[in-house]
């Protein structure tokens, strides 16, 4: 049976320390993974894509390939936390058991001026990240 927890970034990167084996997944496009920066070891795979942003038809092989035993924790993040989750229930019906959605993502939600990374996020955090 699949479960699908909700980890504020803290949380999440105490648990990858705790869960070695876990992998961390990004599932943003590959343009804000590579130039808006990214958890390190974080591995892309897009549920959508390019500009305007399409589905990955190849999502769940992409998954399986990065994940093939589906006993293995999985950590999902996207930018706020939305894209994750859908993800998250993807995997859960193809039998993926934990499930993880880093809420708030990498960068956070919008604030008062419609900008992100300052009220919460990975990077707000200060946890470990790098970009091109």
């Amino acid at each position: 049976m699949s479960e699908i927890l909700n980890l504020k970034p803290p949380a999440a990167w105490q648990y990858m320390q705790e869960h070695p084996e876990a992998v961390l997944i990004d599932v943003r496009t590959t343009c804000e993974h590579l130039f808006v920066g990214r958890p390190v070891g974080a591995v892309l795979v897009p549920l959508k894509d390019g500009l305007p942003m399409t589905p990955n038809p190849n999502f769940v092989t992409m998954v399986k390939e990065a994940v093939p035993d589906p006993a293995t924790p999985i950590l999902f993040l996207c930018r706020s936390g939305h894209r994750s989750m859908e993800a998250a229930k993807i995997m859960a019906q193809q039998g993926y058991r934990t499930l993880i959605n880093i809420d708030e993502g990498f960068e956070g939600p919008l604030d008062e001026n419609k900008h992100r990374g300052t009220l919460g996020g990975w990077r707000f955090h200060g946890l470990p990240w790098e970009q091109n």
